[in-house]
């Protein structure tokens, strides 16, 4: 049987933007976050993303207006939680920014919630 496993877009670290290298800040949370509990990890496909759009991979399936760094496109099978701020674009449930990913792990896994962030 194969596992369900969710879709984590991330940009890779390190990144050559505006004749520097840069990474981004939101990215950088969500590693944190996975090793912190790197448990989380085995539920996740990892897919790093380029700087530059259209980001093709996440076009094809959330449409050109979702190709935000980070986000977890959730597995059909994946559970649905409130306040975690889960959106739908093509039939793809996802979440766009870390706090939210945060606040979703939270609730699936029973991680710690980041701090100051609450929704509902």
């Amino acid at each position: 049987m194969q596992a369900i496993k969710d879709t984590l877009f991330l940009l890779a670290p390190g990144f050559e933007d505006q004749g520097r290298r840069e990474y981004c800040p939101e990215c950088a949370e969500i590693w944190g976050l996975l090793s912190y509990f790197p448990a989380i990890q085995h539920s996740l496909d990892i897919s790093y993303q380029p700087i530059g759009k259209p980001r093709a991979q996440m076009t094809a399936m959330l449409g050109a207006q979702h190709q935000n760094c980070p986000m977890l496109v959730l597995h059909a099978q994946s559970p649905d939680f409130e306040h975690c701020g889960i959106m739908q674009a093509n039939g793809h449930r996802f979440i766009n920014n870390a706090r939210d990913i945060g606040l979703y792990y939270t609730q699936r896994f029973a991680t710690p919630a980041p701090r100051g962030h609450i929704r509902g």
